[in-house]
């Protein structure tokens, strides 16, 4: 049987490498320019007044159509770019990665005891033809105390993960319900992004 074609992936996050590897996508890693030096183009600042779900398609194609420009201006061989943006919708406000410890103390306080929705919008760009889709769910943590919120902020698990806290690790605990893509609250929703494949030609 023939190996199945690759994709480029563009994404640094490793939980999003592993999702892709669980339903058997080859893919190589497309990677853009860190901070300070990041490309305009894949600035991830919300605009004014950017609705949660706007914000994360709009970042998610942003990333897509960049990655295919630079497929061409390095030459390398033309695939499929796919690219994500996760984002958390806490009372209509975006909420992204902490930027240091003490705001992640700050988000998870706010997400305790409460209901909140996980957006990952997942976007595919090839061939001069881009495409995007969003999984939406709904989150609820139970009541966090101050030890056990302290206690998570220092082990470092919060600070790359939007919203401060990661489902496939020990904030697991904090989670009463979920109603929604338990991959797309990782970080990639699986159903959606294989359809998204399966439109772009991609054999699963």
């Amino acid at each position: 049987m023939p190996l199945a074609p690759r994709i480029y992936l563009a994404s640094k996050s490793p939980r999003r490498r592993e999702l892709l590897t669980q339903i058997g996508v080859r893919f190589d890693l497309l990677l853009f320019r860190a901070p300070p030096r990041e490309d305009a183009a894949t600035d991830e600042t919300p605009l004014a007044g950017e609705d949660p779900e706007c914000y994360a398609r709009r970042v998610a194609q942003a990333k897509a159509a960049h990655g295919s420009e630079l497929v061409g201006a390095r030459r390398l061989v033309v695939r499929p770019v796919l690219a994500a943006d996760t984002t958390l919708d806490v009372d209509g406000a975006i909420v992204g990665k902490p930027r240091d410890p003490a705001e992640a103390t700050d988000i998870l306080q706010r997400l305790s005891g409460r209901t909140h929705r996980v957006i990952t919008a997942v976007a595919l760009s090839h061939a001069g033809t881009e495409e995007c889709v969003a999984s939406v769910s709904d989150v609820r943590f139970r009541r966090l105390d101050a030890d056990e919120i302290r206690h998570y902020v220092a082990s470092n698990e919060p600070l790359d993960k939007a919203g401060a806290y990661g489902l496939q690790g020990h904030a697991a605990i904090f989670v009463e319900e979920i109603r929604g893509s338990p991959s797309g609250i990782v970080g990639l929703p699986l159903c959606e992004t294989a359809l998204l494949l399966r439109k772009f030609g991609y054999p699963l």
